[in-house]
């Protein structure tokens, strides 16, 4: 199914006016935008579906280390991209006016993305599987709590290290009034749900812990 244009959330970086429908993504609406988008609006080395499916094919983008699988994959918040006759990668990120956004990254950067955990569970053998807020699950022996967040690495298929939601941690709101804010944890009131931040022009807001993702 398509999605009509007037549907498409404020955080796409698509115009209002246009086509009556665009691409849906393959996955939430609102935590990342399909790779058409990226392909075209973003990067504009295409100009429709038919070529970006000519790119997909040509297998000269990498999607988190991987090939593709069509135009509707969803390219998720701090996902990167690979663009393999440029030389050049990307992540996606989140402007200060909350609309995705596309930041050149050096190789190094390339395999490694923060992730808030959204649950985890103790299987047999003690294993703890993190249920991560982008799909992912996986096994892990590092001590971490739901909404603190990981740094996987995708070329080792593992986590790192926890990125655990104290004060002093960096945080980057990605829904809310405030998406696109990023500062300082200042304070967290886990009994209200909510953390003090402190952005970068010393203001302070009070943002939902659910709205929230620690980066470092």
């Amino acid at each position: 199914m398509h999605l009509k244009r007037q549907e498409v959330p404020k955080s796409w970086p698509v115009y209002r006016k246009g086509t009556k429908y665009v691409v849906r993504p393959s996955s939430d609406l609102n935590f990342g935008v399909p790779l058409l988008v990226v392909l075209r609006d973003l990067l504009k080395i295409v100009q429709n579906r038919k070529e970006a499916r000519r790119v997909i094919f040509l297998k000269q983008i990498l999607l988190n280390n991987k090939i593709p699988r069509d135009e509707k994959n969803s390219v998720l918040l701090f996902d990167t991209l690979s663009l393999i006759p440029a030389k050049k990668n990307y992540r996606l990120d989140l402007s200060e006016n909350g609309k995705f956004e596309l930041k050149e990254i050096s190789e190094s950067e390339l395999n490694k993305k923060a992730v808030k955990i959204a649950d985890k569970k103790t299987l047999k053998e003690k294993k703890v599987q993190l249920n991560l807020q982008d799909g992912r699950n996986i096994l892990s022996d590092i001590k971490c709590d739901v909404n603190d967040s990981v740094l996987i690495n995708f070329k080792e298929k593992k986590a790192e290290k926890c990125l655990p939601l104290k004060e002093n941690s960096k945080a980057v709101v990605f829904a809310g009034k405030h998406s696109g804010k990023r500062g300082i944890i200042t304070s967290v009131d886990n009994k209200k749900k909510v953390v003090e931040l402190e952005t970068k022009g010393r203001e302070k807001i009070n943002v939902l812990i659910k709205q929230i993702i620690v980066i470092e």
